[in-house]
């Protein structure tokens, strides 16, 4: 399936991606083949393996999770391009109606398959350490150590399969009903009906009516849909809640926690550590911000808005590309060649268009494809940044291929590390090349905006969503609820500097982690405080520091956070590396003051 590329006057040829590598379009005979072909081989891979797994020894246990894990890879082909060309445009229903059918037809599959994770997590310990010696099963040991982390946690297989099979009704159904909503909203905004992600965009206009209009819009659409999001969000809390009640979860985040292998205290203090320096970092910021303004405050419209010295240029498309792979290239040859593949072979959709998902992503599909990169691309210096960060997961997802389908996942806590890092390297690049002392202070407070809202406000969020599904143990949360615990946690992390209207309540609905994998925000503060750390360590790094950070990529899901970085002399367990995280950022707004 290939969408065709959009010129704009402004951005130049804006890519869009060619999705024929995995299929050709929704009625593909190879698709359905795979579909079919997956159905027969796990019917005979249950007729085979059920109930017999703890009498084989590791050699055929090895081969059963091979044939496991190629079965596997077909149903995430098939799902990668169903949601791939559902994020393409959410909007049509016959494509909505494709998505819906593949999530029915793969759940039906892997129904199959269910008993085989749980059978090998019944398998005694001293048995298994006897069976990985094995060079066959001993390959799959990452992937049975981080299986078997679930242990605690396991249900009856009835349970279990139930869960499985009603997920395409239950938690799937809601997070597409968020979908298709925020997809088909418009937002008034002069004389036009935008997108969500164009309405946001608008939040960087120069012009402050501009500006505070776009806000307004966002806030009053956002607040004329609040039941819906509100239904959304209280279903899926409870949805949770219920699970890991079952589950024995301690706190509605554990259970992220364990699948990004992370403990709670680590995770408890990153979240610490960032709150505690709410006022070093975010409430400085913007009150410096809001005296370059000529206030004493700023209106929350003007967060991000364009400093007055920013000359306000669009970037075309050739250029933000030019960027990023030049400052790729600067640090590794052999990371800018991985990068470069993304733009020759149409692997990014850089288009804005109605119905398109909002935001951006990285999607890694399958070991056997390749990785798809999704923008809204708007030529602004943030839309650079977000294809530097793109990027990084993309290449990320590249190198780590060779672990295989079960083993080239990152937990989320690592996966933002390529991402955070090749924005930290554009970013590097780009202020070496700007001479004037004005542009040099707008690029330098962009880039703090860009790292308060990556670490400050993703925190934050993680705050609203823990004190949300806490609360609704108690009770569903009304939209009006919703909005006062938003306002609360967006006032104690951005600071007294910001002032808030009634409209800002709603900002909370559109927001589609909360949705789609509840807890992931930390993720984003955690990745970009490592980073920081790591940058650091490369500043004084000897040689040999790239091919370092690339064997780290490699890894993909095969080592955990302490194995990652104990070749870099980090260590996230230990307090002080928190700390050292968000130094940089509190170096960056020391040299902003210092310019005054």
């Amino acid at each position: 399936m290939n969408l065709k590329s959009v010129t704009d006057e402004n951005l130049g040829e804006l890519p869009a991606w060619n999705l024929a590598d995995l299929y050709a379009d929704l009625d593909s005979p190879a698709l359905q083949a795979d579909l079919e072909n997956a159905a027969e081989q796990a019917k005979a891979f249950h007729a085979r393996h059920a109930g017999k797994l703890a009498g084989l020894d590791g050699a055929a246990l090895g081969a059963a999770i091979a044939d496991y894990e190629a079965i596997q890879e077909t149903l995430g082909r098939v799902m990668s391009f169903a949601q791939l060309v559902y994020s393409g445009d959410m909007s049509d229903p016959k494509i909505g109606r494709f998505f819906q059918s593949m999530q029915e037809r793969c759940t039906a599959v892997s129904t199959e398959l269910v008993f085989f994770t749980l059978e090998l997590n019944r398998i005694d310990e001293a048995e298994l350490k006897e069976k990985l010696r094995s060079p066959e099963l001993g390959r799959y040991a990452p992937w049975l150590r981080d299986l078997r982390a679930m242990r605690p946690h396991q249900l009856s297989d009835e349970m279990e399969r139930l869960l499985h099979e009603k997920y395409v009704a239950g938690r799937a159904a809601w997070t597409r009903l968020f979908d298709e909503t925020m997809a088909g909203l418009r937002f008034p905004f002069q004389d036009e009906q935008l997108t969500s992600a164009e309405i946001l965009n608008r939040l960087t206009e120069r012009e402050p009516a501009a500006r505070r209009e776009a806000a307004k819009s966002l806030g009053k659409v956002l607040g004329d849909n609040a039941r819906v999001f509100a239904l959304i969000t209280n279903t899926l809390s409870k949805d949770k809640e219920i699970e890991d009640k079952w589950r024995k979860f301690p706190r509605p985040v554990s259970s992220r926690n364990l699948a990004n292998f992370v403990e709670d205290e680590v995770v408890d203090a990153l979240v610490g550590s960032v709150h505690e320096a709410y006022p070093r970092l975010s409430h400085r910021y913007y009150a410096l911000k809001a005296k370059w303004f000529g206030g004493d405050t700023l209106p929350y419209w003007d967060r991000n808005a364009p400093l007055p010295d920013d000359d306000d240029r669009i970037i075309p498309w050739q250029d933000a590309q030019r960027l990023v792979l030049d400052a790729y290239n600067d640090f590794s040859p052999a990371l800018a060649a991985i990068g470069k593949q993304f733009f020759e072979k149409s692997w990014i959709d850089a288009p804005v268009r109605p119905g398109k998902a909002p935001g951006a992503f990285a999607h890694p599909t399958v070991p056997s494809a390749h990785p798809y990169l999704l923008l809204n691309y708007q030529g602004r210096a943030r839309d650079v940044m977000t294809l530097a960060h793109e990027l990084g997961h993309g290449v990320h997802q590249v190198l780590a291929g060779p672990q295989g389908h079960l083993m080239a996942d990152t937990p989320l806590t690592l996966a933002e590390t390529a991402s955070v890092f090749g924005e930290m390297l554009t970013f590097q690049s780009m202020l070496r090349a700007e001479t004037d002392p004005k542009l040099r202070k707008v690029m330098l407070a962009s880039k703090v905006e860009d790292m308060l809202n990556t670490v400050v406000r993703q925190i934050a969020m993680h705050e609203f969503e823990t004190r949300v599904h806490d609360e609704r143990r108690s009770g569903e949360l009304l939209p009006e609820r919703l909005g006062e615990i938003w306002l609360e946690t967006q006032k104690s992390s951005l600071g007294p500097a910001i002032a808030f209207d009634d409209d800002y309540r709603n900002y909370w609905a559109y927001i589609p982690h909360f949705i789609h994998v509840p807890f992931y925000v930390y993720a984003y503060a955690f990745g970009d405080c490592l980073v920081n750390s790591l940058y650091a360590v490369y500043e004084g790094a000897a040689a040999g520091f790239a091919e370092k950070y690339l064997d780290m990529l490699r890894a993909g899901g095969s080592k955990r956070h302490k194995e990652l970085l104990a070749p870099f002399g980090l260590d996230a367990s230990d307090p002080a590396f928190w700390a050292r995280g968000l130094q940089l950022v509190e170096r960056f707004i020391g040299e902003l003051e210092a310019m005054d």
